[in-house]
């Protein structure tokens, strides 16, 4: 019976099954829970955050709030894209924060935005979770591992999706971007990569994973072309002038908006711990060095492994440096996590550093630690970020120690490499 379960579980279907239902329901779960008055936050909720000022915060004052408000933000972008009102202003009457996409992704919200919120929310929700789930069947590893790699970070997507936010999608198509590099599908490879960037600008990083391949000018050719048409689509809604005056005020904000904010990240963790509030540049700086530093194992280029550690290396930085790192942010990391440990050979500490990433980053904000424990440590000391700092150390040093002798993912199977 015990081999009965344990073979139905591992099933891709069963897996694909449960990734949409669960966006189903974390959508229903919040369409259930219905609206409620503005609630002021609790001093420190939204520390060293854009929106922390009485001057936004007290717009908010009487207005109903629902749970799902990341959908509505990119829903009704589309509308202020239609009617030409700034895509980055403030809109209390219709949900709270700031829309912080490009121009091109409020577009794409179009194909939702007419729906009502539990289906338009429904299919958001699906987009995320198949966008993961397929990713990490592209991956080099036997079924069985995908499967335990999908089992791996399904807690922390369900977190992203009853947050309704796009990580899922990100985290997949950063993925499915490598994977498609190692199949010899440039043009595939750079649509992944660009559709990322439009949604959420550091989809970029993806990018520097070309250096490993051939067909260098294919990449090329086909990033400039896809980056432009992106960057023009909107124009079949909106005045040229229109569009180049969103850009701008989308540029304004990211740039006010990474001033203030530290989030669950390496900076954040320096302030709660350390209390070291002025350090955000240097930690920006200095990861930004660090991660350079693993592309100089040249002889490494064609190796798997090392290119499988660089694609996880390039998951967990994205967040554990990224000024606006939130809890639903960190299944792109879990993701990266999971890839090390499935390609590296097994040890003792690496198994420990796995639980202890799943126990402390992607259980800790559940109510499997009782809100005393959530309330009073691990969100005011950046607990879910710390594991997955750890994880990237490891991973680091094991991208500049790696031998050239080891040339194969643990529980690899047959695929074609570019």
């Amino acid at each position: 019976m015990r081999e009965k379960i344990s073979d139905l579980l591992l099933q891709p279907r069963t897996l694909l099954i449960v990734y949409i239902a669960a966006a189903v329901v974390a959508a229903a779960q919040m369409i259930l829970l219905g609206t409620h008055p503005f609630i002021m936050p609790k001093p420190g909720t939204y520390p060293n955050d854009i929106m922390n000022t009485p001057e936004y915060m007290n717009l908010f004052v009487g207005h109903q709030m629902t749970e799902y408000n990341n959908y509505l933000i990119f829903k009704y972008s589309y509308y202020h894209l239609l009617d030409g009102s700034n895509l980055y202003g403030i809109y209390p009457e219709r949900h709270w924060d700031f829309y912080k996409y490009s121009p091109t992704f409020a577009l794409l919200m179009g194909s939702m935005a007419y729906l009502p919120d539990y289906l338009g929310m429904a299919i958001f929700d699906v987009l995320n979770a198949i966008a993961v789930y397929f990713a990490i069947r592209m991956l080099p590893f036997k079924d069985k591992t995908q499967m335990l790699l999908l089992w791996f970070v399904a807690m922390e997507l369900l977190t992203c999706l009853q947050n309704t936010q796009s990580n899922g999608m990100m985290c997949g198509l950063m993925i499915a971007a490598y994977g498609s590099m190692q199949k010899g599908k440039p043009m595939w490879a750079t649509l992944w990569l660009v559709v990322a960037t439009y949604i959420k600008v550091y989809g970029a990083i993806g990018f520097c994973l070309f250096l490993f391949y051939p067909d260098k000018l294919k990449f090329i050719l086909y990033s400039i072309l896809w980056m432009v048409l992106f960057a023009i689509m909107p124009l079949i809604v909106t005045p040229m002038q229109t569009l180049i005056w969103q850009y701008h005020n989308w540029a304004d904000l990211m740039i006010a908006d990474a001033a203030a904010a530290t989030g669950m990240s390496v900076a954040g963790w320096l302030n709660t711990w350390f209390g070291l509030s002025d350090v955000k540049s240097i930690v920006s700086i200095t990861g930004i060095l660090l991660f350079l530093l693993q592309f100089i194992r040249f002889d490494l280029y064609k190796n798997e492994v090392y290119k499988m550690l660089m694609v996880a290396s390039m998951l967990i930085w994205v967040v554990i440096f990224n000024h606006k790192a939130e809890s639903p942010t960190f299944i792109i990391a879990l993701a990266g996590v999971g890839i090390w440990y499935y390609a590296m050979p097994k040890t003792t500490w690496r198994l420990a550093v796995f639980i202890g990433v799943f126990v402390f980053t992607s259980l800790s904000t559940t109510d499997i630690f009782p809100p005393v424990v959530r309330n009073n440590f691990i969100y005011p000391y950046t607990i879910k970020a710390v594991p997955c700092i750890i994880a990237w150390c490891v991973v680091f040093v094991e991208i500049l120690l790696l031998p050239r002798s080891r040339q194969t993912i643990r529980s690899a199977q047959e695929m074609t490499v570019a």
